[in-house]
C-alpha cells in the first residue's frame, strides 16, 4: 500500500490538486499501478474536503443559531 501523503494546508489547495487528479486520470495515460495511487489519493481529497465541508456547515449553524459557545460534534449524514 502507497504512503499517504500529507495533508493539504486548505480546501482550496485540496480542491485543486483533487481536479489535477482527476485530470490525469481521465487522461488515459498512467499506468495501472500509478492510476490506482492517484485514485486512492483523490479518494482521500474527496473525504477530507467532504469533512471540512461539513464543519463549515455546522459553524454556520452555530453562527445562525447565536450560539457561539456552541461545541461542534462530528457530522452524522440522515440515513436516506
Amino acid at each position: 500500500m502507497p504512503k499517504k501523503a500529507p495533508q493539504p494546508a486548505s480546501f482550496e489547495t485540496a480542491l485543486s490538486e483533487l481536479e489535477h487528479i482527476v485530470n490525469r486520470l481521465e487522461s488515459g495515460d498512467l499506468p495501472l499501478e500509478d492510476a490506482l495511487n492517484e485514485f486512492e489519493r483523490g479518494i482521500q481529497l474527496a473525504r477530507q474536503g467532504q469533512q471540512q465541508l461539513q464543519q463549515a456547515e455546522q459553524r454556520v449553524q452555530i453562527l445562525l443559531n447565536g450560539d457561539a459557545q456552541a461545541q461542534l460534534s462530528p457530522f452524522e449524514p440522515d440515513e436516506a
